[in-house]
């Protein structure tokens, strides 16, 4: 596999925590295989975890980067619903050292060029978990830390 099928985005802390990590994405064919490591959350929690439409995490709360990434116009919810944004993930599941580790693939997305591109946005780790209902956030909080998509 080539350079161009990865992409990754460097996790840095946002709103005075100590959140940081790095989220890997490879193309998959028709899905993107996400990998994420992620430390310095509180521990044993979970948190909300979305792509978002601005590769701009210059703000200290992160709302540089805009809200989650919707390019087909649909409402929040969980993947595993027939209707979300593209941007939404599951949740990240820290440990009881503040690490959550996770991979999964996410479909209706790519690394190519085009309309449904995760290159060059931003991904945001959350204060709190999405309960995958609220719209059109999820309820998932403060913005922890924010990293953009980009070639590896």
């Amino acid at each position: 596999m080539g350079g161009s099928d990865t992409a990754v985005a460097a996790l840095a802390s946002k709103s005075g925590t100590a959140t940081q990590g790095s989220i890997t994405f490879t193309q998959r064919g028709d899905t993107v295989l996400v990998k994420a490591d992620v430390t310095g959350l509180p521990p044993n929690t979970e948190h909300g975890f979305h792509v978002h439409e601005k590769g701009d995490c210059s703000a200290p709360d992160a709302m540089s980067a805009g809200g989650h990434f919707n390019p087909t116009a649909k409402p929040h919810g969980s993947m595993s619903m027939p209707d979300h944004h593209a941007g939404d993930i599951i949740n990240l599941k820290a440990d009881a050292t503040g690490r959550a580790q996770a991979s999964f693939e996410l479909t209706g997305v790519t690394l190519a060029p085009g309309s449904t591109s995760l290159m060059s946005r931003a991904v945001v780790v959350h204060k709190d978990p999405d309960d995958y209902k609220t719209q059109p956030t999820g309820n998932s909080g403060g913005r922890i830390a924010c990293g953009v998509i980009a070639k590896s």
